[in-house]
């Protein structure tokens, strides 16, 4: 099978059988294609994946594309979250400290609230690996977990994922700061997610994700507040056609937007309070996101919806 940068096959999404990963473990064995350690001089082949959600099993498949041994936790999990792991291929662990003592690196993909008790949960499992933190919060925060592992002999990598699951190429995007970041860019050198060390300094790769999702899901909790103010005041419409007329089916692009975003309002809340966190600790004013928290934590309702809900539901629910 050839693969190049433009087309390399292999990869797996919700639409395609599991068979693309089958054949790639065909040909990048476990043990034969693990990477070095340079600074420990032991192969690292196990990852341990903290949890395989929409997100984390993208990141998951991307990890077995590339020739590694993926794990997952299941105490506790939803019958949802076995469906995926099992779906493409996932070690089942049915203990958190066997899981622990398993894999040699463990990539934490949680809400942002999760994120400090995770990584306390695998010190107090005994994990002695590589900790990379992929998760939506502050630089701050991020330093305090890396100081926190750091203390207990984990060896901690700074991520940022920006961009939805990784299943199409040039889409989805992991940057990574920190001493140890090559050895888990190494983790996805065959998947579509793609990677970019930009630094050695913990809280870098967590800095980038917050400036960008300040703009992106800071804005689209903006139009959602200004829909449901027009909506009240009884002048939708006509801000419907002005702004078509400034910018051409700017009306609808606002209302897929907010529509789309509703089934993950409910993470996107915390995602806010870690960037109104940022802003502050930068010296600027914090309230603008703390607002879009609110805005958020009013939609948390649609959590994991199947299909988007109607727009005027929606502006209902954040008029209530």
């Amino acid at each position: 099978m050839s693969l190049s940068d433009n087309g390399r096959k292999g990869w797996t999404s919700p639409r395609e059988p599991y068979v693309r990963i089958v054949i790639f473990m065909k040909i990048f064995h476990p043990v034969r294609h693990s990477i070095l350690a340079k600074d420990q001089g032991v192969t690292m082949n196990n990852i341990g994946i903290l949890h395989p959600g929409e997100m984390g099993i993208s990141i998951a498949a991307s990890a077995i594309n590339s020739g590694y041994q993926a794990y997952w936790a299941s105490p506790g999990r939803s019958d949802k979250t076995r469906a995926r792991a099992e779906k493409y291929n996932l070690a089942e662990v049915d203990s958190f400290s066997q899981f622990c003592r398993t894999c040699e690196m463990i990539f934490s993909i949680c809400p942002p609230h999760a994120a400090e008790e995770v990584a306390k949960s695998v010190i107090e499992a005994g994990f002695k690996g590589l900790y990379l933190d992929a998760n939506a919060i502050s630089p701050q925060r991020a330093i305090r977990i890396g100081q926190m592992l750091e203390a207990n002999n984990i060896r901690f990598v700074d991520g940022g994922i920006i961009g939805g699951p990784a299943w199409t190429p040039k889409t989805t995007w992991l940057y990574l700061s920190g001493e140890h970041s090559d050895t888990i860019a190494s983790c996805f050198s065959n998947g579509p997610l793609e990677t970019k060390i930009i630094g050695n300094e913990i809280g870098k790769a967590s800095a980038l994700k917050i400036c960008y999702a300040a703009y992106s899901k800071g804005t689209t909790a903006l139009l959602s507040a200004i829909l449901a103010t027009a909506e009240s005041l009884g002048v939708r419409e006509e801000l419907y056609q002005q702004w078509d007329m400034d910018d051409k089916d700017f009306s609808e692009q606002a209302d897929r937007r907010v529509r789309r975003v509703t089934a993950k309002a409910w993470r996107f809340e915390g995602e806010m309070e870690e960037i109104a966190a940022t802003f502050r600790a930068a010296g600027l004013p914090d309230g603008f996101h703390h607002s879009a928290a609110e805005i958020y934590q009013r939609m948390a309702g649609y959590r994991d919806s199947s299909e988007a809900p109607p727009l005027n539901d929606i502006l209902n629910t954040l008029l209530a």
